[in-house]
């Protein structure tokens, strides 16, 4: 194929220019705090522009709500690893004993029963589980919102994100504090009228539903607020991009 020499300096003209405004937003971003933990590697200016972009221009807007009748008949549940030891003590007393831990940056470090959460303002939701595989599924979630329970222990003003972690150890999560207040981010207890299965994340799920499926961990058994992520893990802020995925996965 024959390309002119004007079009390769044009070529690498637009390049140029694309490295350069990719890099002026990165320092935009690192100058209002808005840079992801996985900013590093080949991936990263691209993460930090994805998350700075959404974060300026989306923090306060809502996922989409869906009415009843578009609830899926049959709900895709996705496979889970098999469960170990410690979440099958739970299984026989139905989950009567499960704890949700909540310590780091808070004034009072506490302990939830499943019963201590019903306590808390119920609220409902109806929105898609969007997977990064291609499938997706409408229902509707039950719950309390997250901020009901960092407020109770009180979150100290400089905490940044709250680390969220499974029963299974190498299952964990982080969100930042304007997706962890936010109205729709649940602690899940219930499904379409009812408790939350197993295979669905019962009996306790953190629902995230401005972000792909894999931020909606299930079986949560520990929050942690902190304003550092490079103590977790090895330090990309969580298990997503340990593995491949990125951090933040706003939908």
């Amino acid at each position: 194929m024959n390309i002119s020499r004007r079009k390769l300096i044009t070529a690498g003209l637009a390049a140029t220019a694309g490295a350069s405004s990719l890099a002026a937003a990165a320092l935009m971003a690192r100058r209002y705090g808005l840079v992801p933990p996985d900013c590093k590697g080949f991936y990263g200016p691209g993460e930090t522009l994805t998350y700075a972009a959404q974060r300026l221009l989306t923090t306060h807007s809502l996922a989409r709500e869906f009415p009843r009748t578009m609830i899926s008949k049959t709900p895709f549940a996705n496979e889970v690893s098999p469960f170990k030891d410690d979440f099958k003590l739970h299984q026989p007393g139905t989950f009567k004993a499960w704890r949700l831990a909540v310590d780091g940056m808070v004034t009072h470090p506490a302990s939830f029963s499943l019963s201590d959460l019903h306590s808390f303002p119920i609220r409902s939701q109806i929105t898609e589980v969007v997977c990064e595989e291609g499938w997706s599924y409408v229902a509707e979630w039950i719950g309390t919102p997250l901020f009901e329970v960092l407020h109770s222990v009180g979150v100290l003003p400089q905490a940044r994100y709250i680390v969220y972690f499974s029963i299974d150890r190498d299952w964990w999560e982080s969100i930042d504090m304007a997706d962890a207040l936010h109205p729709q981010t649940f602690l899940t207890l219930g499904m379409n009228d009812g408790d939350l299965p197993v295979g669905f994340g019962g009996p306790l799920r953190l629902r995230v539903p401005r972000q792909l499926g894999y931020k909606s961990v299930k079986y949560i058994t520990r929050l942690t607020a902190t304003d550092n992520l490079k103590t977790f893990g090895k330090g990309l802020g969580s298990a997503s991009p340990e593995a491949g995925y990125a951090w933040y996965a706003g939908i």
